[in-house]
């Protein structure tokens, strides 16, 4: 168990008054993990809920997920991005970057445009709601990541670079090996 601040994880994370969507995915005591203790996916994926809460927590007054707060950034950085474009650099399927446009126009914070050397095409771009909001939300992002980084110390860069490196290796795996099964979508 990582402790931090001289507290262990489960004593920061107060369950009974917590907002969040779902809980913290800690290791309950007493329960047999078998093989997934041993697992690097799974010790990700609970770095990962944690992550989400804590940007969740970070980000509650907005309601924005990591997800949500990405697909800002992306569409303030490139003006006119192609929502498949948008879905391709944020690893979604076609419809859910429709889903999450809709959402984004929805709030006032994003809009369709067309683009001008295509009539049949549109670009997304920020509305002036939408670029007011991402202000606030970058600084309270980079506060929430600042936090994260000092509690790791030394170890928050070399952390980050791994986790890249990771992706990139597992992603390299993934196109060559052969798969005698087709990669399964998760369902929510």
């Amino acid at each position: 168990m990582v402790a931090l601040c001289n507290k262990t994880y489960a004593e920061l994370v107060n369950r009974t008054a917590s907002p969040d969507p779902e809980g913290p995915l800690l290791p309950v005591p007493g329960l047999d993990y078998g093989p997934l203790d041993g697992l690097l996916g799974y010790a990700l994926r609970r770095a990962q809920n944690a992550l989400y809460l804590d940007f969740y927590r970070a980000t509650a007054a907005w309601d924005i997920s990591p997800q949500r707060y990405a697909a800002l950034v992306l569409i303030a950085r490139n003006p006119g991005l192609r929502q498949g474009l948008m879905a391709q650099a944020m690893g979604l399927h076609r419809s859910g970057a429709l889903r999450l446009t809709d959402w984004l126009t929805a709030q006032g914070w994003a809009e369709r445009r067309d683009t001008p050397a295509d009539a049949r095409a549109w670009g997304l771009h920020l509305t002036p709601a939408g670029k007011r909001l991402l202000a606030r939300l970058e600084a309270a992002v980079a506060a929430h990541d600042q936090a994260l980084l000092a509690a790791l110390g030394e170890q928050g860069a070399a952390l980050k670079a791994g986790l890249e490196r990771l992706a990139w290796v597992a992603t390299a795996q993934s196109t060559t090996a052969p798969h005698h099964n087709k990669p399964r979508r998760q369902r929510p």
